[in-house]
């Protein structure tokens, strides 16, 4: 999955609503390389937390082309693709740069890892448990990897201790 081709370009694919499988599976057959990075989500269904993988960016997933050759109208009438994002006729490409550091965070799969690099003072938001959604300021980081936050509740600051694999940063 990592880009070490020079005559890679990468794009922004549009997908239908909830068809990032169908996009990313039909685009693979035709030998497009993509790129689809996940996040670990939980939200509350029945009173219960269930944890979700869903697209980091909803709606979108990356697509390499080699523009010079053409293609991008067949990625515009694949199955599942809306279409390849364009700020005029064509489409634009997104900054190597953000896709290469991406992918770093990544997993082989796409899925995004836990943020390592945390420093006391960050921002970030939990990903999992009864505070899923809120954002919080970190306070310090245990050697056992426990992650202690500040969180905002009801006008006073609380403090919890989370696993990194719970947060992610803002």
């Amino acid at each position: 999955m990592h880009d070490h081709d020079p005559v890679t370009t990468w794009f922004l694919a549009q997908f239908k609503p909830n068809s990032h499988h169908i996009a990313q599976r039909n685009l693979n057959r035709q030998g497009f390389r993509t790129f689809l990075p996940l996040q670990e989500e939980d939200k509350r269904a029945r009173g219960k937390f269930i944890t979700q993988i869903r697209p980091l960016f909803p709606g979108y997933m990356f697509v390499a082309l080699d523009i010079q050759r053409g293609g991008w109208r067949v990625v515009n009438s694949t199955s599942g693709v809306t279409r390849l994002v364009s700020l005029g006729k064509e489409p634009t490409p997104v900054p190597r740069d953000l896709v290469a550091q991406l992918m770093l965070r990544c997993d082989e799969d796409g899925k995004l890892l836990p943020p390592e690099l945390l420093q006391p003072g960050d921002d970030v938001m939990l990903t999992k448990g009864p505070f899923a959604d809120f954002v919080a300021r970190v306070e310090g980081i245990a050697p056992d990897r426990r992650v202690y936050v500040l969180l905002e509740l009801m006008g006073m600051q609380t403090r919890v201790a989370v696993g990194a694999d719970q947060l992610r940063t803002v």
